[in-house]
């Protein structure tokens, strides 16, 4: 049985963040360089390869090592599926206080592509491109 977890606009993900709440960026590594919310540590769902999207079986291990099981992490994506797939497992796998960041980086959309909500960069919040040095996946996964 799966642990449902809080669900949050991105104008809260960042009151959280300027809290000192972790933001996790579960998209691939690609598109988090491309641009991330401020800040953001990247550990990748799924990674980006020529045949589409595959798991990542390190992905429990490494948010392990980057957060103890009671740190409060905030977890986003590109528009929320991914995010809520990997909280689900976070608290699954014992972290306390994982909270998703619904609608993603770019925004929620319904069936016909129409956005219903905005996600971290439309609707303003801080951005930065770039690989986030100590917070990427290759250091992160040392």
């Amino acid at each position: 049985m799966s642990t449902e977890p809080k669900r949050i606009s991105p104008v809260e993900a960042k009151a959280l963040v300027d809290e000192g709440c972790a933001y996790l960026d579960v998209r691939s590594v690609p598109e988090f360089s491309q641009e991330h919310p401020v800040g953001a540590f990247n550990v990748p769902l799924l990674h980006l390869q020529a045949g589409g999207m595959v798991p990542n079986p390190d992905f429990l291990a490494v948010v392990k090592k980057t957060f103890s099981l009671d740190a409060t992490v905030v977890v986003g994506c590109k528009a929320g599926g991914r995010s809520l797939r990997a909280a689900k497992m976070l608290l699954d796998a014992g972290f306390a206080n994982v909270i998703d960041q619904r609608a993603g980086f770019d925004g929620a959309r319904d069936a016909f592509g129409a956005l219903t909500e905005p996600g971290w960069k439309p609707a303003g919040m801080p951005v930065e491109a770039g690989d986030g040095g100590d917070r990427s996946y290759e250091k992160l996964a040392r």
